[in-house]
């Protein structure tokens, strides 16, 4: 592959380190990982299989008689994302707190193919989505025209259906194909008592041992990732023989989407005939039915805000529960309540879903959820934009797994009991530079007509950070005229007030004056995540998939 002359930094770095000759032993390569990369726990052995594995691909004849690494071979490795990544690939994090000292990869009507109106039901989503690593998924259930089996469907709304027994199967084929911790279930729940039970028993026959059954009485505190590895939890409003609809359900699709936004608190005509249609079907003999197996299947009870948010955020029954906000009410909370809301889920689990207006998939900004302490910032999946990259880019951390420990200073009050205040002016804790040197792989990953047709392109680089509302900041590189190769070479430098929370945003684009850039790949890194030195990133499409080839070279370093 053509690749265009390494970096100065590079070249600098490889003289220093082999002290002027022309290659780089295991020792040397070694002194280099901890010195400049960080990387304290790397062994020479680690350095020297390294070298093997470099040798291997790029001199095929000589490999058994090269030890060592040339420049070249050096640039090489350096731009390797598999052996020299920018974040850690490997679950580091402690992993026995309680599930409310955790942000959960939380997924949106998950069986929706598209758009929240007419797109289609089905279990695919439910797969890539796992697949990707998210860890709570929602599934709407429903009574089928005759009132004997379950669907899944947004109710209210024209999605066609899927049977709820596909749904279960492959959510316990592909479960932990990303990750062995725990997958939550929410359900919405709109059966009735005898077709309870039936999901009982299909929950039971599909998953088995793999279920989690809580202790009687409940759960006075969440168990941990780690206690519920390889397990699938349920979590839904405990069964109250009644389908009366909450003023405030999660389900938020009506036939027809109102851009009203006090709709909000309001049940339309459409919703209260639907529920009084579905109450009065009920078979009578049914309402006496033993629901003790169904309610057995619920580690997580959940419930909104119908009684108002101040007492749906404090009051306290002695055990955990899970609260549903629409990002309106949300919004309103965090406004009126904010203290109250961190207290509520150093405990409790908090979702946010998108608001009923969101018909075409979008999504909100999950730093309003994160910033307060929200677990489980529900998004859609099958949209994509911005706020899904970033959303992406916060569950690449903790070697992807879908639990992202929560920092500190969000579970512990302090002397006198405050709590933190994203709103609040902080102090600067540290300082992130980062310099990015070049990027290559456009002319392989990317068809040339997604380009300019009659030239190369002109790449630039957006780098920036997002985060609390201090630390927002976008920069970007200057132009690089005509080359797939780019060579940029520019530092930047951010300061953050907590890092913690902060992403790394990168978006290259290739300008196009008069028309609209061309989007040319991006990622979002965690800033705690990052490993310093000289890094390989790769760069992800619109919808979040790798391109293959397309890898930008950069710098991190703290001060």
């Amino acid at each position: 592959m053509n690749r265009g002359a390494p970096p100065q930094d590079v070249v600098t770095t490889f003289v220093e380190y082999t002290e002027g000759r022309s290659h780089m032993t295991a020792e040397q390569l070694c002194r280099f990982l901890v010195e400049v990369q960080d990387e304290t726990e790397v062994l020479v052995s680690d350095a020297e299989k390294i070298i093997e594995r470099i040798t291997c691909e790029r001199h095929h004849i000589t490999k058994f008689l090269r030890h060592t690494l040339n420049l070249d071979d050096f640039f090489s490795f350096l731009f390797s994302d598999d052996l020299n990544h920018p974040i850690d690939s490997k679950v580091h994090q402690d992993m026995a707190s309680p599930l409310s000292h955790y942000f959960i990869y939380t997924s949106h009507n998950s069986y929706l193919t598209g758009n929240q109106i007419n797109s289609e039901c089905s279990d695919v989503p439910l797969i890539k989505a796992l697949k990707r690593g998210v860890r709570a998924l929602e599934l709407d259930m429903w009574p089928n025209s005759t009132k004997d089996d379950i669907l899944v469907l947004h109710g209210w709304a024209w999605t066609p259906p899927v049977e709820l027994v596909k749904c279960l199967r492959s959510i316990k084929e592909h479960a932990f194909y990303a990750s062995a911790y725990p997958v939550i279930l929410t359900l919405e729940d709109h059966l009735t008592p005898d077709l309870q039970a039936k999901a009982a028993e299909m929950m039971k026959e599909i998953f088995m041992d793999m279920v989690y059954f809580p202790e009687a009485g409940g759960l006075k505190e969440f168990p941990s990732p780690e206690d519920l590895k390889y397990k699938i939890v349920i979590s839904t409003k405990p069964p109250k023989g009644s389908l009366r609809k909450d003023k405030d359900s999660e389900s938020d699709a009506s036939g027809k989407a109102s851009s009203d936004v006090s709709a909000d608190d309001e049940k339309t005509e459409e919703e209260t005939s639907e529920a009084k249609n579905e109450e009065d079907g009920f078979d009578q003999e049914s309402s006496n039915l033993d629901f003790l197996t169904y309610s057995r299947l619920i580690t997580i009870p959940s419930g909104n805000a119908k009684n108002g948010l101040k007492e749906a955020l404090t009051i306290d029954n002695g055990g955990v529960r899970r609260l549903s906000l629409r990002e309106q009410k949300f919004k309103k909370a965090t406004e009126m309540y904010g203290t109250e809301v961190i207290k509520f889920t150093q405990k409790n689990l908090l979702r946010i879903y998108p608001k009923a207006t969101r018909v075409n998939s979008s999504n909100y900004r999950p730093y309003n959820g994160w910033m307060y302490g929200a677990q489980m910032v529900a998004f859609n999946m099958q949209g994509y934009g911005r706020a899904l990259w970033m959303m992406h880019g916060m569950f690449r951390g903790n070697g992807g797994c879908g639990y992202v420990k929560k920092p500190d200073f969000m579970m512990n009050n302090n002397l006198s009991g405050e709590v933190f205040n994203p709103k609040a002016k902080l102090p600067i804790k540290k300082t992130l530079k980062v310099k990015v040197y070049m990027g290559k792989g456009w002319d392989s990953g990317f068809q040339r007509t997604c380009f300019n047709t009659w030239s190369s392109p002109n790449f630039y680089t957006r780098v920036g950070i997002t985060g609390v509302r201090g630390d927002k900041v976008m920069k970007k590189t200057k132009k690089e005229q005509k080359t797939w190769e780019p060579f940029w070479n520019e530092e930047f430098e951010f300061q953050l007030t907590v890092p913690e929370l902060a992403l790394l945003r990168i978006e290259v684009h290739d300008y196009n004056m008069p028309e609209k850039d061309d989007f040319s790949g991006q990622t979002c890194l965690p800033v705690s995540e990052l490993r310093q030195g000289i890094r390989s990133v790769p760069l992800y499409d619109r919808k979040g998939e790798r391109l293959v080839s397309v890898t930008l070279l950069m710098r991190f370093h703290f001060l």
